[in-house]
């Protein structure tokens, strides 16, 4: 391995652990014992289920190369995903409002260990499947976890910063610590154990079967409107009346669409960009240290907390963030520009021949875009606890899962289309493509402060006058 990936990742180590050691009293909150409990538990569960998911994280696009798929046909496996994600994944996710967020949890894991089942098989059309139920599985783990943890929240009667406090740490965790030790474990599995790309995926069902088994023995039922009578057409028209009727809300889908839409193409989008030439690179040390980046970002998201409002500070980390992406345009454009090159070039063409034969080192254009891939990566680590956050303040509890479901589905019809073109257009337009779209998330997060501040400044009770100088209270008569 080289250098090069060891120091990026003991930089950012550094950097996590003083953010952590430098904690002030501003950022620490007293909470009840009863809640540390509630928080705790929560916190074992979310990182199983986490850890089920970012074990496949490193080794699904390398997978489906191994078994001999062009580009092409990755992209229709990874569109299968997203569209199972948008169709099936919005009814069965939305189900959970009525028919309860813990059986919608242990189906997340049943639904996702089958998936895993079906990478065993390197026929296209069972893969297509295991992307179908993956696809399901999405939405309910990025609906049914939070709606049963904001519901339970309030139902046991903490206060509503406290919820701040299990985002944070729910990222920093899951989304944190669990993704770097995923990751390192599939690079293990893969790498010096020599287990086959498949062992990930059998390692990330053995740890959904057991957050299976402590949802089940652990977690009370909660529900959104669990009325009898109402179907899920109702559910459907009560979750569009919301988003139409409330800016706030509508905005808030947007902001989400526009920033995961680009997070997951540059998914898809950063093997392709570090390895252009197909050089061996250690896939799941670089996913580790991207983690670690994103473990950053959710450290600092308490402190931004702490000192000022989420609609505020997310502004900057729009912007930063599609500065950060645009560095892959930037980098392919100097380096076409100044340097010999056929005028019938393209850039990525350029960039891919100047990398020479594939090789195990990494080019100097790949360590740039690695360096900005790691402050997207802090970017993603602040927004998670974030929109968290912003959801659990503007979304209705009696339809939180369904309005969640229906932000994901233009996520994932943008998704989707890019997936389908990915061939038909260079890397670097799918790079200022999504740098374009987090500038617009950043757009509307001021309008979405705007907004929220005319409501609070509506809702502010109205002062008494005050009484003037020269005028005194009457004395009462002396009778």
């Amino acid at each position: 391995m080289e250098t090069f990936y060891l120091v990026v990742f003991a930089v950012q180590l550094l950097a996590v652990a003083a953010l952590e050691f430098r904690r002030g009293s501003k950022d620490r909150i007293v909470a009840t014992s009863a809640f540390n409990a509630f928080k705790n538990n929560y916190l074992v569960v979310y990182s199983l289920m986490m850890a089920g998911d970012w074990l496949q994280g490193p080794y699904v696009y390398f997978l489906y190369s191994h078994y001999g798929f062009q580009k092409g046909d990755i992209g229709r496996l990874f569109i299968a995903g997203f569209g199972s994600s948008m169709l099936f994944g919005t009814i069965v996710g939305s189900l959970a409002d009525k028919y309860g967020r813990k059986r919608a949890s242990i189906t997340y894991c049943i639904t996702y260990i089958l998936s895993c089942f079906t990478k065993h098989s390197p026929q296209f059309q069972v893969l297509m499947v295991g992307r179908i139920l993956g696809g399901i599985a999405t939405s309910l783990l990025f609906s049914a976890f939070e709606s049963w943890l904001v519901a339970e929240h309030f139902k046991r009667g903490f206060e509503e910063q406290w919820l701040s406090m299990t985002f944070s740490k729910a990222i920093f965790l899951g989304n944190g610590l669990v993704a770097i030790l995923s990751g390192l474990v599939a690079n293990s599995l893969v790498g010096s154990l020599n287990l086959g790309p498949v062992a990930p995926f059998d390692a990330a069902s053995c740890v959904l079967a057991i957050g299976m088994a402590v949802i089940m023995f652990t977690w009370a039922e909660n529900y959104g409107d669990p009325t009898e009578s109402k179907t899920l057409l109702t559910q459907f028209k009560v979750a569009g009346s919301a988003i139409a009727s409330d800016e706030k809300i509508a905005l808030l889908g947007a902001i989400q669409s526009l920033f995961e839409g680009s997070m997951y193409t540059f998914v898809f989008l950063w093997t392709p960009a570090l390895s252009p030439n197909d050089q061996e690179i250690p896939h799941g040390f670089i996913f580790a240290t991207f983690m670690l980046a994103s473990m950053f970002g959710s450290s600092l998201t308490s402190k931004l907390m702490a000192r000022g409002r989420v609609e505020g500070y997310m502004q900057i980390v729009f912007l930063v963030s599609a500065a950060a992406l645009f560095l892959p345009v930037l980098v392919g454009v100097s380096v076409y520009m100044y340097a010999p090159v056929d005028v019938t070039d393209t850039v990525d063409q350029f960039m891919t021949e100047s990398a020479g034969e594939a090789t195990d080192s990494i080019s100097t254009s790949g360590r740039i875009q690695m360096l900005g891939f790691c402050v997207f990566e802090a970017c993603v680590g602040i927004f998670w606890p974030s929109i968290m956050k912003m959801r659990s303040q503007y979304i209705p509890e009696e339809s939180r899962s369904t309005i969640m479901n229906f932000f994901r589905i233009p996520l994932n019809i943008f998704v989707c289309v890019v997936l389908y073109n990915v061939s038909a257009f260079p890397i670097t337009f799918m790079f200022g493509m999504c740098s374009i779209f987090l500038v617009m998330a950043a757009v509307l997060q001021n309008r979405l402060m705007v907004v929220s501040e005319k409501d609070k400044a509506k809702t502010k009770p109205v002062e008494a006058w005050p009484e003037k100088e020269h005028e005194t209270e009457a004395e009462p008569l002396n009778v």
